[in-house]
């Protein structure tokens, strides 16, 4: 796809995501309050998802429906992750959770028609490696183990780093215990996270090593940096650009873990380079 045409469908894709959460907003009635500059800023994180997005889109193997669900389904993972973490963190913030979570599966709905349009009918390419399929039980296995064990260990070591600087606010959070911690990240985001990347990992079909930094960019950018460059009323901004600098340099680390951990080896890539060839 050229340049060009890349970049007017992500403008699309770009006004098919406000019109899509301007509706979810009216139907769910979800009343949030605001904070100087606020919509301005949301413009600005829709703006680096749908870029994300469409690189993805343009890489990816897939075609229809497929594709269009799962460019629907990316951004709705990471909300829910986010949205059970911060119902657990944020106890005392009186933030409308189920509200959030049907706003933005409501979004998630209204723009699958869209991506899948936009992205759905381009010709085909030859099939990406399967990072999964590819894989016997065992060792797939030990790796998604690897995987999500690698995410609560990153979590945790990036979080002591910034808790002198967080300790204030949350001594006004009822904190849940370390087991629930352990629980909450072992058990639920950390296997949706190992989900994401693989997924991700399937549809760039990069080189390893090239495909873990991307993988590792594009998970940053979708699961930190655009949600935490939204100023909000409940997380001041000298805690938000904490949790940002933690939240961009786990979730790099970690989606580069993964992808280099499931990627390709080097006798499928020539194998695949031989039959390109021919």
């Amino acid at each position: 796809m050229k340049l060009s045409q890349a970049i007017l469908r992500w403008v699309l894709a770009l006004i098919g995501i406000v019109v899509a959460q301007s509706i979810a907003g009216v139907l769910v009635r979800m009343r949030v309050p605001t904070v100087p500059h606020m919509s301005e800023w949301f413009l600005v994180a829709n703006a680096i998802v749908a870029a994300a997005l469409t690189f993805l889109a343009v890489r990816s193997d897939w075609r229809g429906w497929q594709l269009g669900a799962a460019l629907a389904a990316i951004p709705f993972i990471i909300s829910t992750a986010n949205i059970i973490e911060g119902s657990v963190f944020l106890k005392n913030s009186d933030l409308p959770w189920q509200k959030i979570f049907l706003h933005s599966l409501i979004s998630a709905i209204l723009i699958f028609p869209v991506w899948t349009l936009l992205f759905g009918r381009r010709d085909t390419t030859s099939p990406h490696y399967h990072p999964i399929q590819a894989k016997g039980r065992g060792e797939r296995a030990w790796k998604f183990i690897v995987s999500d064990v690698s995410y609560i260990v990153l979590y945790y070591a990036a979080g002591m780093i910034i808790f002198p600087f967080v300790r204030d606010f949350y001594a006004t959070q009822e904190l849940p215990s370390q087991g629930t911690i352990v629980a909450l990240q072992l058990l639920i985001r950390g296997p949706i996270f190992v989900v994401l990347c693989l997924g991700f990992t399937r549809m760039l079909g990069m080189p390893r090593l090239t495909g873990a930094l991307t993988v590792g960019a594009l998970f940053t950018v979708l699961s930190g940096v655009a949600p935490l460059l939204i100023p909000n009323p409940y997380f001041p901004d000298a805690v938000r650009w904490v949790h940002f600098c933690e939240v961009v340099s786990v979730n790099f680390v970690f989606g580069a873990i993964v992808a280099w951990l499931w990627g390709q080896p080097t006798a499928f890539m020539a194998k695949h380079s031989v039959v390109q060839a021919a």
